[in-house]
């Protein structure tokens, strides 16, 4: 039987302070690390499932997550959105579904505590390996003993309609241009959700600089993975499955993408995501505009960054 506290706990939450006040032998260390590591997915283990559950279930399936990194105010907001299907390929190579009106993940709380304990378990293996859990323990235990907002829900409306749903966002910036009111007297005034207050849409003024300060927070790093696929929707795991499994009936999500033809120009997403056609007079808004001359690029610093601050 587990008890209420361990000794694992102890180490992981005065371990960091230990060090700081007291040197320790490098046995010392090794000891307080594998007691650390106890019960948890450094030290190895086996699997279990269900006989029952198996069963019932008994398929391999994915997912596909997008990042987005914003709020509706601009403000740094990390969260992903997940596709599920409600089915998955049997041992044997067959298309299967596995439950009815969303019922087949976990219930909402039992989720969010799972995730929490995958994600920050992955978190301080990632530290351990940098040598840096001392620095952050104090954070991690903190994020432990925090609620989590995980939510699930069936989708509303057909495969096809949740694919082109996610689609609209897989490559949309923090903010439109439809979003910005007015910019005056060194602000920026955009229109923005009100979640506390029924997602009602309000104006919200920012200082210019702060605006920008923001904006770039959502710009990501050079090669950041922003769309990540598990499961039956990674790419390797699609290989394998080529030489293991008899294909499905069904189509998947790469099935149901390539079958919107013809495939979206760039200025077609252009039109759809930020609402303007480039090619269109934007004085008559009826004539189409035509190059006549090539302007050579400026390879200068960006204009912003030779201004004076204001």
């Amino acid at each position: 039987m587990r008890t209420r506290f361990e000794l694992a706990e102890v180490v992981n939450s005065f371990g960091a302070g230990l060090v700081v006040t007291t040197k320790l032998t490098p046995l010392q260390l090794k000891v307080l690390g594998k007691i650390s590591d106890y019960r948890t997915a450094a030290l190895g283990g086996h699997e279990e499932t269900c006989q029952e559950c198996y069963s019932h279930f008994g398929v391999e399936t994915g997912a596909v997550c997008v990042l987005h990194s914003w709020g509706q105010n601009l403000s740094l907001h990390p969260h992903i959105h997940c596709i599920v299907p409600a089915a998955g390929y049997t041992l044997g190579g067959q298309w299967k579904n596995i439950g009815h009106s969303g019922s087949y993940l976990y219930p909402v709380h039992q989720m969010s505590v799972a995730f929490k304990g995958k994600f920050l378990d992955s978190l301080k293996r990632a530290l351990r390996k940098q040598n840096e859990l001392p620095l952050f323990d104090i954070n991690v235990q903190q994020a432990y003993r925090s609620p989590w907002v995980v939510h699930c829900e069936p989708s509303m409306a057909s495969a096809e309609h949740v694919v082109r749903y996610l689609g609209q966002y897989t490559h949309r910036v923090a903010i439109t241009n439809q979003r910005i009111l007015n910019i005056a007297d060194g602000k920026v005034t955009f229109i923005a959700k009100d979640y506390r207050d029924r997602a009602i849409k309000k104006p919200v003024t920012l200082d210019g600089v702060e605006f920008l300060r923001r904006f770039t927070l959502h710009i990501l790093p050079k090669r950041f993975v922003k769309i990540r696929r598990f499961g039956i929707y990674n790419h390797t795991a699609k290989r394998n499955l080529d030489l293991q499994f008899t294909p499905e009936e069904k189509p998947d999500i790469d099935t149901l993408i390539k079958r919107q033809q013809p495939p979206e120009t760039n200025l077609q997403k252009l039109v759809r995501l930020m609402g303007i056609n480039p090619c269109i007079c934007p004085v008559c808004k009826t004539g189409r505009m035509v190059a006549i001359r090539e302007l050579p690029r400026i390879r200068s610093p960006a204009g912003f960054l030779l201004k004076e601050p204001s």
